[in-house]
C-alpha cells in the first residue's frame, strides 16, 4: 500500500533530510535529468552510503550510495529524494539496482511523474521490498521544482529576477543603474545563475548593459545558456554575450534581418499574439527542446512583463536595496495588469538579508512550493 505520510524512524528522516541536501549540489548540472540524493542506512540503520546524481547521462543517486555502501546495503533501507527510475535510458534502471543489492526496504519522497520512468515503485514492491512514499515530500519537491515544473506543465521552471531600489526602481531617471544593489547581493545572483540551465535577458538590457551572463566566482559550475530575446536583431558583434565564455543564443522574430549574426546560434520564433515581441510560450517550448529546465529571467521590465502576460513566472526573486530614487524605469512593464483587482498576488516565501540589501522570495498566490533559495548540506 502506498503511504502518504509515512511513519518514518528519526534516523529515516534524517537520512532523507540529508538525501535532499545532497540532491541540491547537482542544480544546474543535470539537465534534462532531475537532482536526486540517495542515502543507504545499514541493517542497523546506520549511514553506509550516500550519492547524488551529478550530470546528465552519469550514475544516478541510487547507484553513487549503492557503491559507496557496497554490501552494508543488504537488508538495509534506501532514502531517495524521488521515486527510483524503472526504465534503461543512457544508465540502467535504479529500480533493478536496489533490488539486486538486497535493500529491504526503500523510502522515497516524491513519485516520479514522468510516463518513461515512472513504475519503480510497483517493481520494487513486486520483488518483495518495503515501499515508503512520501517522508519530506515538500522538501525534496521544493529542490526538484525545475524538473518538476517540466513534466508537469511541459515547459521550463522560470524564476524572475530583478534588483531594485524600496520605491521600485530598476534605474535612475537618466538611465544609470551600477550599482543598485551591493556586491552581496550581486554574488548571490551568480549562485542562482549557476543553479539555472539558461538566463534570459530583453534586448533592452542587452543595449542598456551589456552584460555578460556567464557565471563567476563559483568554481566548477556549469555555465548556463545565455539567451537573448531580440525580436528585430538588433544585436551587434561588440556583445559581451557572444564571447565563447558560455554559450548563447539569439532568439528572434520569425522575420529578422540576420545577416550580420553568421555563426551566432538564432531561433526564429513566431510574434506574440499581441503583436508585441516574440511568443513567450514558444520561446519556452524553444528551451525546453534544447535540454533546459530552470530558466532565470534576469531583464528587463518589457520582458519580464511579457512572461507575467503569459503565465509564466513561478517564482520572483527581488533584491531590494535600502535605496530611494523617486523616477525611473519601474521593475514591470506590460504585464496587462490594469487594474487592481488583475493583480499577481504573490505569496512571500522568504525574506533574508544580503550584505546591506533584502533579498524577497515570492511565488504566485495560487502556486505549489518552489524554492526560495538553495539548500546546503
Amino acid at each position: 500500500m502506498r503511504q502518504e505520510d509515512p511513519v518514518a524512524t528519526s534516523a529515516e528522516t534524517h537520512a532523507m533530510r540529508r538525501a535532499v541536501a545532497l540532491s541540491a549540489r547537482a542544480l544546474g548540472a543535470t539537465a534534462p535529468n532531475p537532482v536526486v540524493g540517495c542515502v543507504i542506512l545499514d541493517a542497523a540503520g546506520q549511514v553506509a552510503g550516500e550519492g547524488w546524481h551529478q550530470r546528465a547521462g552519469g550514475p544516478h543517486a541510487e547507484v553513487h550510495a549503492l557503491l559507496a555502501a557496497g554490501e552494508r546495503a543488504r537488508g538495509g533501507t534506501a532514502l531517495v529524494t524521488l521515486e527510483p527510475c524503472n526504465h534503461t535510458g543512457r544508465t540502467g534502471p535504479c529500480a533493478k539496482a536496489l533490488i539486486e543489492a538486497g535493500v529491504a526496504r526503500v523510502v522515497f519522497a516524491v513519485a516520479d511523474p514522468s510516463p518513461t520512468a515512472s513504475g519503480g515503485a510497483q517493481t520494487l514492491r513486486a520483488a518483495g521490498i518495503d515501499v515508503s512514499e512520501g517522508l519530506l515530500a515538500e522538501e525534496a519537491e521544493t529542490v526538484n521544482a525545475a524538473w518538476l515544473t517540466s513534466v508537469r506543465k511541459s515547459r521550463p521552471f522560470v524564476r524572475w529576477k530583478y534588483a531594485a531600489t524600496l520605491d521600485g526602481r530598476i534605474a535612475a531617471a537618466d538611465g544609470t543603474s551600477r550599482w543598485i544593489t551591493s556586491p552581496e547581493a550581486r554574488a548571490d545572483v551568480h549562485r542562482l545563475r549557476a543553479e539555472a540551465d539558461a538566463v534570459v535577458v530583453g534586448s533592452g538590457t542587452l543595449t542598456a548593459d551589456n552584460p555578460h551572463l556567464a557565471v563567476r566566482g563559483i568554481d566548477g559550475a556549469t555555465q548556463p545558456l545565455r539567451v537573448v530575446v531580440d525580436t528585430r536583431a538588433r544585436t551587434t558583434a561588440g556583445a559581451r554575450v557572444l564571447d565563447d565564455a558560455a554559450p548563447t543564443l539569439i532568439a528572434v522574430g520569425k522575420d529578422a534581418d540576420t545577416s550580420h549574426l553568421r555563426g551566432v546560434d538564432v531561433v526564429r520564433l513566431p510574434y506574440a499574439p499581441e503583436g508585441r515581441g516574440v511568443d513567450v510560450r514558444a520561446l519556452l517550448a524553444e528551451l525546453l527542446a534544447r535540454g533546459v529546465r530552470a530558466v532565470l529571467l534576469e531583464g528587463g521590465p518589457t520582458l519580464a512583463g511579457a512572461f507575467v502576460a503569459a503565465g509564466s513566472v513561478d517564482i520572483v526573486t527581488a533584491y531590494l536595496a535600502p535605496t530611494l530614487l523617486g523616477a525611473g524605469p519601474a521593475v514591470l512593464e506590460g504585464a496587462g495588469i490594469t487594474t487592481l483587482t488583475q493583480a499577481l498576488r504573490l505569496d512571500v516565501t522568504a525574506v533574508d538579508r544580503i550584505g546591506p540589501d533584502l533579498r524577497v522570495s515570492a511565488v504566485p498566490a495560487a502556486a505549489t512550493a518552489v524554492p526560495s533559495t538553495s539548500q546546503e548540506s
